[in-house]
């Protein structure tokens, strides 16, 4: 979990977890693979694609989801390129925010619906638009998807 979070966090809500790899295997053909950290008690599913965004040609979103409808999905690829959709508490951006993958501060998420299936649908919505025009920079880019 990043350490930029202050207040509760909450625990992990492994149906809110399930639910997001449903949605996810269901929507994206990229996905290659999916697993949970820990199989006795997961605090994080992993969601494995064949391909990233520009010229990484392979990615993993490591998803968090709380009992606190709290919730990480955070983007790496093997070109080093990484950003997150977090909400969660701190001191130093609103509650629902994007940390893009230039580094620059958290900035507000174009993301405003909280229900696990919803969030789940515009990360991807907002993924995949990024991915089709090869672009980062439209990942936060659109007004309350899905």
């Amino acid at each position: 979990m990043s350490d930029d979070r202050t207040g509760a966090f909450g625990p992990i809500y492994l149906p809110a977890l399930q639910r997001v790899r449903t949605l996810w295997i269901d929507l994206e053909p990229l996905v290659d693979s999916t697993a949970f950290d820990d199989q006795i008690a997961p605090t994080e599913l992993e969601i494995h694609l064949t391909d990233g965004i520009g010229r990484a040609d392979a990615a993993r979103l490591d998803v968090q989801w709380s009992e606190l409808d709290m919730y990480s999905f955070h983007y790496v690829d093997n070109r080093d390129v990484n950003w997150r959709f977090d909400r969660h508490p701190n001191a130093h951006s609103p509650e629902i925010h994007f940390h893009p993958p230039d580094g620059s501060i958290a900035e507000p998420s174009c993301i405003e619906v909280t229900e696990v299936s919803l969030v789940a649908r515009a990360v991807h919505a907002l993924w995949r638009a990024a991915y089709d025009a090869g672009d980062p920079s439209r990942l936060n880019s659109r007004s309350n998807p899905p």
